[in-house]
């Protein structure tokens, strides 16, 4: 028997949990938690309190938030149920600093027709231009936007809405039999530090799923491996005046010169599936000293030190072609879980049961990015991804299907009665 979600009363439920969750002001800062801020800022505790106290509510156990921010509850297995392997739930509280998450004003889009949406700040959101937008038009699914001025945060309070109504259905129907189900709530994914101080010791489960995906039906078990990259360039300063040849070296034309040479086919808005790219996140300094600021990411571990070696050579030709120095540092951050993954091929399948119980066919695709979960799977804890019916992540043009969150809500419960047949 499968245990069908997407009815009114749990949609009800998933909306009012998610709009409450995204008005919450959770915005990571990436500075702070290079400088080994964590949480890196406060405010991110709003929200993994609001959530301690819910699921307290609720009668979960071992209810706390640590004091780096994660919220940690379970769930008791059902009677009879006890002896069968933990599993852990987890989605990430925090938001990205690319474009502001305060003061989030969520519009709601019921049987949404497919009619051109037009949002302050000169935001549209156009079915023409958007396949998943258009087939959830098709579908006359409920969407929530922002109002244009602001991010929506589905990436990712969907998957925290979804993990926090799927919990509350088998508590209120505990005719669904289950074993034992850890709940994790992590902060700041978004900084590539969301497994840094991971609560390992409350934690049972030897497997694990994050609930931080995209469009329905998608199911992530690979990733880029990923560095970070940080090239500094040292000039010489003068009065402009004096710059003669040789008078003036400039840090900024060099670092200028290194941003041009990077193969312009081989940036994020020039690639797609598995081609990996060079990012470039930020760029400052003076005359004197510049700093630019990558990303890296491939698929395979030979292609990540190929772009690193690439990094170095550029680096070093921009900074001799003005008489300037260079120096470069590269921090890895995350790799392919892929590997790990393969090796624990029921944990897998027992998701893509979970998905077929719910009527969805699972589509895999690998993430172009990262998870908690690949740090979860570096640490021995294989942790698959799976969809929230989010979309167009990190930016006003963001997007939430209600019915698709719903689905994902279905794949949880199902995914918990799979674990207890076998």
């Amino acid at each position: 028997m499968n245990y069908v979600t997407d009815n009114s009363e749990i949609q009800n439920s998933l909306l009012e949990r998610f709009i409450k969750y995204v008005k919450i002001w959770s915005e990571s800062n990436s500075e702070k938690a290079e400088a080994g801020v964590m949480p890196s800022e406060e405010r991110e505790f709003d929200l993994a309190k609001q959530l301690a106290a819910e699921l307290t509510v609720m009668g979960l156990q071992a209810v706390q938030t640590t004091e780096h921010c994660y919220t940690y509850a379970f769930l008791p297995a059902s009677k009879g149920f006890e002896n069968i392997p933990a599993v852990c739930f987890l989605a990430h509280i925090d938001t990205v600093e690319e474009v502001t998450g305060k003061n989030v004003n969520p519009m709601i889009h019921p049987e949404y027709d497919g009619t051109v949406i037009d949002l302050q700040c000169g935001v549209q959101h156009n079915p023409e231009y958007d396949e998943a937008l258009a087939q959830a038009a098709k579908n006359r699914e409920t969407i929530i936007t922002t109002d244009g001025t602001t991010l929506l945060g589905a990436d990712d309070k969907a998957g925290v809405a979804a993990i926090m109504t799927c919990i509350q259905y088998l508590v209120e129907n505990p005719e669904i039999k289950h074993g034992k189900i850890e709940i994790i709530f992590s902060p700041d994914e978004e900084t590539g530090h969301g497994m840094d101080k991971v609560p390992l010791k409350l934690m049972e489960s030897k497997s694990a799923y994050t609930v931080d995906g995209g469009h329905i039906g998608e199911l992530e078990t690979e990733c880029f491996n990923a560095y970070g990259a940080s090239i500094k360039f040292t000039g010489k300063s003068c009065h402009t005046g004096d710059a003669r040849k040789g008078g003036m070296i400039n840090a900024i034309s060099m670092a200028s010169r290194f941003v041009e040479s990077l193969p312009s086919n081989q940036r994020p808005e020039t690639t797609w599936g598995k081609e990996g790219f060079f990012a470039v996140m930020e760029i400052k300094g003076s005359i004197e000293n510049s700093e630019v600021s990558l990303l890296l990411r491939d698929f395979t571990e030979t292609g990540m030190q190929e772009r690193i070696a690439t990094v170095k050579a550029l680096a070093e030709a921009a900074a001799l072609s003005f008489g300037g120095k260079t120096s470069y540092s590269f921090k890895e951050q995350y790799r392919n879980m892929k590997s790990v993954m393969d090796k624990h091929p029921a944990v897998v399948e027992n998701l893509v049961a979970a998905y077929k119980a719910s009527g969805i066919e699972p589509i895999f695709v690998p993430i172009r990015g990262g998870t908690d979960g690949s740090r979860l799977t570096e640490m021995g804890i294989p942790t698959p991804n799976i969809f929230t019916g989010g979309h167009n992540y990190h930016g006003r043009y963001e997007w939430c299907s209600l019915q698709q969150m719903s689905k994902c809500c279905n794949v949880l419960i199902n995914l918990a009665k799979k674990i207890a047949e076998k």
